[in-house]
């Protein structure tokens, strides 16, 4: 979402920064990471900004605004994180990073008559229906204050982070090469596969086969038309390939109930199995993605 033709779509990625992955909490539900450079040069790039980036995005672009930042110039590059806290619930952040100037922001704030709470070391700042604190003159945390004192603490070392979880980080790694990429742990990944499946998760025992599924990492890339690929984790090959039949099975039923616009785009989509991998593959043009965007299929699986 950012910056202009200048920057050829081939060379970015959104590899988390250093500073972003300081506050990643180790109970991750899932990571979402996008460019902002890239969505703001593709229609489909907006697309999916509009239909599966975070409800609160136009909240967090709203309260930048307000401190004069401008999102479409200034921002390169947004990570959400949604983690399951300490007393259960899940809660989720984000961190932005691109061209920002801490002084100057802290200035506004200060000339609005708007202070800072203390957090140990660390000023916290409203932002409309947030808070934000800066992590470096590049990096800002933002969202709901005992989500962000959250990422905080692991930068502190007062919480675990997710460098203690080697599933998860091999995921991360894996996936971020991609100028939009996801992953999702072992729950997530359950509950997405459940949600994608729809009608064709009753044709076996899936509450069996959801316990060998063990993480799952979304990439998609937008320079050349759309290229998607999800790469699903499970205990072994068998599992891998029961799963590969219910997804065909799904996209099948769902070609038959579908409108013609989602027939077109799902006759795109490939599903196989890989060893020990659930791997799924779209690659169309712009408007045969827009047109799989609409499906619940695909938002299950992108959301």
């Amino acid at each position: 979402m950012l910056l202009a033709c200048a920057f050829c779509t081939s060379a970015l990625a959104a590899p988390l920064g250093t500073s972003t992955r300081t506050v990643l909490p180790a109970q991750i539900q899932q990571v979402i990471s996008v460019d902002y450079r890239m969505l703001r040069n593709s229609p489909s790039g907006m697309a999916l900004k509009n239909r599966v980036l975070p409800d609160n995005l136009k909240q967090f672009e709203a309260s930048l605004r307000g401190m004069g930042i401008d999102p479409d110039q200034d921002v390169e590059q947004l990570t959400f994180v949604s983690y399951r806290s300490s007393g259960g619930g899940v809660r989720s952040f984000g961190v932005a990073t691109g061209v920002f100037e801490p002084k100057k922001i802290t200035a506004r704030f200060k000339l609005k008559k708007l202070r800072s709470t203390p957090y140990r070391d660390n000023a916290l700042w409203p932002a409309g229906s947030f808070v934000m604190s800066f992590l470096d003159d590049a990096t800002m945390i933002f969202g709901e204050k005992n989500a962000v004192k959250d990422g905080l603490d692991v930068r502190d070392g007062m919480q675990y982070g997710v460098a203690t979880q080697q599933d998860m980080m091999q995921l991360i790694t894996d996936a971020e090469s991609g100028p939009v990429w996801s992953v999702l742990d072992q729950q997530g990944t359950q509950n997405m596969l459940r949600s994608a499946l729809g009608e064709a998760a009753a044709l076996a025992d899936y509450d069996i086969i959801k316990k060998r599924l063990l993480g799952s990492r979304y990439s998609l890339d937008l320079e050349h038309g759309i290229d998607f690929g999800l790469n699903v984790q499970t205990s072994d090959s068998f599992t891998a390939g029961t799963l590969s039949a219910l997804m065909k099975a799904g996209i099948m039923y769902k070609r038959s109930a579908g409108t013609a616009v989602e027939k077109s785009a799902l006759e795109s989509m490939q599903v196989d199995s890989d060893s020990g991998r659930l791997v799924v593959k779209f690659k169309a043009d712009d408007s045969k993605f827009q047109a799989l965007l609409k499906t619940d299929l695909f938002q299950a699986v992108v959301h």
